[in-house]
């Protein structure tokens, strides 16, 4: 892509996300995801309601008086966005591909995160990881993260989340906020058990992103369909029903065995459709996630 084309797309999608960053969603990431804990911050004297588990005793029997620990929260986060950039995000039938989804979703993600004062790290993957950028703040950093969202080309084209996931715990020392950002195409029966232990370490979201003509096949007569992510071509006729059924059992499969994984790991969880309003999904789970901590 030439440097204008690239500047101009960069632009149009910071003036996008960073409207819908700080006018819906600021307050709903806010509550959503909590700071890494409470710090003590000041003694005060007693007052009626406050919780008698806070009293300072050292401090009680100097002055005679009871007193209570003030705490607040310790508000700064390290976010990191693990980005599926595999072949299979090339897809999608309404109005954009699954990888424009991404992308949007990824630098709301992002100006949320710089305007609640948090780092911002990012992990691009396909069957290796492809790249890795160290989490940071400011706003160079942020339009830096929407160049490579753009204009990044991988190396491979499969997927493998297990590896992106297992890279993550080994190079983010400390706790995060992680979202697994990916239509979840990948059948490592390894998955469960990186997410699992991810999880322990760091709170992990998942958001699978998808098309709605993923779930069924039409009947539009033989087709000749490429696998994006390794280049094999197949004829399929979809006039046929049982062909039809086969595909319609299989997303389904795949979507109970992603959701019942999920739910065993503990990792909240929402599926984007390329043909809807991604603003409501995600302002939904931030509602769920607020309600739950």
């Amino acid at each position: 892509m030439e440097a204008t084309d690239l500047l101009k797309k960069v632009r149009q999608i910071e003036i996008k996300t960073r409207g819908l960053s700080r006018n819906i969603f600021a307050g709903e990431y806010h509550s959503a995801f909590k700071g890494r804990g409470m710090t003590f911050s000041e003694v005060r004297e007693y007052q009626f309601g406050d919780d008698i588990r806070n009293i300072d005793w050292n401090v009680t029997a100097r002055y005679n008086h009871p007193y209570v620990k003030i705490f607040e929260e310790e508000r700064e986060l390290t976010v990191m966005l693990l980005i599926d950039v595999s072949g299979s995000r090339e897809f999608g039938t309404s109005e954009k591909f699954k990888k424009n989804t991404i992308t949007e979703i990824s630098a709301i993600l992002s100006f949320s995160a710089i305007q609640n004062n948090d780092k911002i790290g990012v992990i691009f993957f396909s069957n290796s990881v492809e790249k890795f950028i160290p989490p940071k703040k400011g706003k160079s950093h942020i339009l830096r993260i929407i160049r490579e969202l753009i204009d990044f080309q991988p190396k491979e084209r499969g997927t493998d989340i297990t590896c992106a996931i297992r890279y993550l715990t080994n190079v983010i020392k400390k706790r995060c906020t992680a979202f697994v950002i990916s239509d979840f195409m990948d059948d490592n029966s390894e998955m469960e058990r990186a997410l699992s232990i991810a999880n322990n370490k760091h709170d992990i979201v998942a958001l699978k992103t998808c098309d709605e003509r993923e779930k069924e096949l039409p009947a539009i007569g033989m087709l000749k369909l490429k696998d994006a992510e390794t280049g094999q071509y197949v004829w399929v006729d979809s006039d046929s029903p049982k062909i039809r059924n086969i595909y319609s059992n299989w997303w389904i499969k795949q979507s109970t065995r992603l959701d019942v994984m999920f739910k065993k790991c503990g990792i909240d969880y929402v599926e984007i459709k390329t043909d809807e309003d991604y603003v409501k999904s995600l302002i939904t789970l931030f509602k769920k996630r607020a309600l739950k901590y």
